[in-house]
């Protein structure tokens, strides 16, 4: 087998090798290149020793020196070259006390993860597979190097890293890893929020979202998601539904474009149905509100994992909005207040997030529900092309031009500007400045 380097890759190689040392490419980087993915980073494994590596090129960057990396710059692109290393007693179920460095190769992949990220190359040697890796990328199996107890015990996060990897890749997990996860998950309880934040944004964002319920079935989301058990356990006796609410989740999920903002509505947008259930005399299930409280659940969790604001407010929005209008029959007037009210930068996003609902729900009035939405669509699109007014932004006067006509600053400006708003969007025509001026002397 033959992989081809970047020609900056392999000049750090070649430099490090004719120094008298072996350097070989590792880890991701060689599983993504097998499997013709183009590899995000170049990691770079060395029999040298840091103060080697760094001898040997002009500009270098300590950058986890203690544990043997050393960034290697080449014209302002850095590649990270690690001295094979033997990991000490691990303190944190993340991070080793301390590390050994080791002259020997099969040594540092015996450290590693999963199969499929031991396997190191370069182009004298060729392919290094002491694990057995290429035989699980066959397989399309996700395995740990080794006792997988001892993996996790090391690192807990490998743990959600196995779920993310399988759906990335489409895998499944190894039964004996499998089962190391069950046995090990509350482990995760450890890890920083932001560490869980990377994982789960990557598994949402992956080819294969739905082994978000392989993190339910092993107790991973038990301790980073809890609320998310709950939906999985909420029953949807009704009509519309024919899932749990967790399930009907992975299904909304699955029917919208892998975007970070998207993905996370659609994971939260019933977070709120398990804490305002109802039955009835009739044995139905309802969730009355449930937009409203998942909006402000949606905002605690995603502060717990430290989310950025942005990402908060975008998330948060869509859940409360998610089904908003759904037995409405629009019209210009309407939608404009819609837009509004939801906001002209979250709006667009609604379209997406309804259609995967739906998709996710029963068969019952699908196709009603479908046209429906398409109305609120071909409506908002034509709001959009003759540029209609929705807000304070393009509503043909500003408080400077009120207060050239004689207002003074303070809230009746502000009330005002309001009202001339709240006649635009009924009115549309009227959104020039001499209309909405001589409205204020009206």
């Amino acid at each position: 087998m033959r992989i081809e380097l970047p020609q900056k890759v392999q000049y750090i190689i070649n430099a490090i090798t004719k120094a008298g040392f072996e350097a070989y490419v590792v880890g991701g980087c060689v599983r993504d290149s097998i499997l013709g993915r183009e590899p995000g980073d170049w990691d770079i494994t060395t029999s040298a020793k840091p103060e080697q590596v760094k001898a040997l090129f002009r500009h270098t960057i300590d950058t986890g020196i203690q544990h043997g990396t050393v960034t290697v710059m080449l014209e302002k692109e850095g590649f990270e070259v690690t001295t094979y290393r033997i990991d000490g007693e691990y303190v944190d179920n993340r991070h080793p006390k301390e590390v050994t460095f080791t002259p020997n190769l099969i040594e540092d992949l015996k450290r590693r993860d999963f199969t499929i990220n031991a396997m190191a190359y370069n182009e004298e040697t060729g392919l290094i597979d002491a694990f057995d890796g290429m035989q699980d990328i066959g397989k399309k199996m996700i395995r740990c190097v080794g006792e997988p107890r001892e993996r996790f015990g090391e690192d807990a996060l490998r743990m959600m890293r196995a779920v993310r990897f399988s759906a990335q890749l489409g895998y499944d997990i190894e039964k004996e890893t499998k089962q190391a996860i069950c046995e090990l998950s509350s482990n995760l309880s450890t890890i920083s929020a932001e560490r869980v934040q990377v994982e789960l944004v990557k598994l949402l964002t992956s080819p294969h979202p739905e082994q978000i319920r392989v993190a339910y079935e092993t107790g991973i989301t038990k301790v980073v998601l809890p609320e998310f058990d709950r939906m999985m356990e909420t029953d949807q006796k009704h009509l519309h539904h024919m899932y749990t609410v967790g399930e009907h989740t992975i299904h909304a999920v699955c029917g919208i474009a892998p975007r970070k903002e998207l993905r996370l509505a659609m994971l939260f947008h019933d977070i709120g149905k398990p804490e305002t259930l109802k039955v009835d005399e009739e044995g139905i299930t309802h969730f009355h509100n449930h937009a409203v409280v998942g909006e402000e659940m949606t905002k605690k969790v995603l502060r717990r994992l430290r989310f950025d604001n942005d990402t908060i407010y975008m998330v948060s929005r869509l859940v409360r909005f998610h089904d908003y209008g759904n037995r409405v029959k629009p019209d210009a007037r309407i939608v404009r207040r819609a837009i509004n009210r939801v906001g002209e930068d979250i709006f667009p996003m609604i379209f997406p997030v309804r259609q995967a609902d739906i998709l996710a729900q029963s068969e019952y009035k699908r196709e009603e529900k479908l046209k429906l939405l398409e109305e609120w669509r071909e409506i908002y699109e034509q709001i959009v092309a003759q540029g209609q007014c929705v807000s304070l932004k393009t509503l043909a006067v500003t408080g400077k031009d009120l207060i050239d006509a004689g207002m003074k600053p303070g809230k009746e400006l502000g009330d005002t500007l309001s009202k001339l708003l709240d006649m635009v969007l009924d009115h549309p025509e009227y959104n020039t400045r001499e209309i909405l001026l001589e409205k204020i002397k009206e």
